[in-house]
């Protein structure tokens, strides 16, 4: 396990391959305090995979790598020295394997503190909800873009949730699949806006809520009044389930181009306002198209 961060542990630990980095340059007495940036643990089994996502997240101004772990116990042992904001568990991670490794990690640290990104080797149902039973609030498949990586440290570090679009897939299917499901009524829907109806199309087409404002021109906090009326009004309990809300109502079609969407569109966006474990997540934009009301 390698182990470096800003300042000494906060147990007063000092594990092996501590190192501490440079000292920033002196910005002036004027310059505005710089946001700390986000601290994240990579808990990789292959040596060469993992100093290239330390490279990857290296080059982020924003993001520190605090500590790196090659097996479960060590990515534990650098959780609790470090106390990251965000974890980066290999699903296939030696030892009791990453799902067991992200429980730990987590019954360790104080509710918020840490969040996991799961790399999945595959999107085996199996695999895909022990990861989020685990607690995992970003899963994405080992294959997936270096900027969808970089990406989901972000998101999650927030306190949202993200699933790369063929895992959002997974979980989206087994909700659907239960005999409980949601129903959306007609009366529910003749309760929306004109607005709030675009606003819960643009949700389950992958946008967070500035994206959404920037996509409407409204303020941020205009888009999150929408997004929150609409959940009232649908009876949903998070955003998850209104994007299968979406679906089932009709506001949203597979397999057709939005053709309003930016041309610069992330290969996946955060849809998600909560860190609930099992909630869906982002699918690609150009894959949806909102509905006309």
């Amino acid at each position: 396990m390698e182990v470096t961060h800003r300042r000494r542990a906060p147990n007063g630990w000092d594990g092996p391959g501590l190192r501490q980095p440079a000292p920033s340059p002196d910005r002036g007495q004027d310059a505005a305090p710089a946001r700390e940036p986000l601290r994240v643990v990579i808990a990789e089994g292959h040596g060469l995979v993992r100093a290239g996502f330390r490279v990857l997240l290296e080059r982020q101004e924003d993001m520190r790598v605090a500590g790196e772990a090659g097996t479960g116990d060590e990515a534990v042992a650098a959780a609790q020295v470090t106390r990251p904001d965000v974890v980066v568990v290999d699903f296939a991670l030696p030892g009791d394997g990453g799902v067991e490794a992200t429980r730990r990690i987590l019954a360790d640290a104080a509710p918020g503190e840490t969040r996991v990104v799961m790399l999945m080797t595959s999107d085996d149902d199996e695999a895909v909800f022990g990861a989020l039973g685990a607690g995992a609030t970003g899963l994405l498949l080992k294959d997936a873009d270096p900027a969808d990586l970089v990406a989901a440290v972000r998101v999650v570090a927030r306190g949202e949730a993200l699933l790369g679009p063929a895992l959002a897939q997974k979980v989206v299917a087994d909700f659907l699949s239960r005999p409980e499901r949601l129903r959306c009524t007609p009366e529910q829907l003749e309760e929306l806006t004109a607005r709030e109806r675009e606003v819960v199309g643009l949700v389950a087409c992958g946008l967070s809520n500035e994206e959404i404002a920037e996509q409407l021109v409204v303020t941020r906090a205009t888009a999150k009044t929408h997004v929150s009326r609409s959940l009232c009004k649908l009876h949903a309990r998070d955003r998850a389930q209104l994007v299968v809300l979406a679906y089932e109502a009709g506001l949203v079609r597979p397999g057709r181009r939005w053709p309003d969407a930016p041309d610069r569109v992330p290969a996946t966006a955060p849809v998600l306002g909560s860190a609930r474990p099992w909630a869906t997540a982002p699918v690609r934009r150009g894959h949806l198209r909102p509905v006309a009301a």
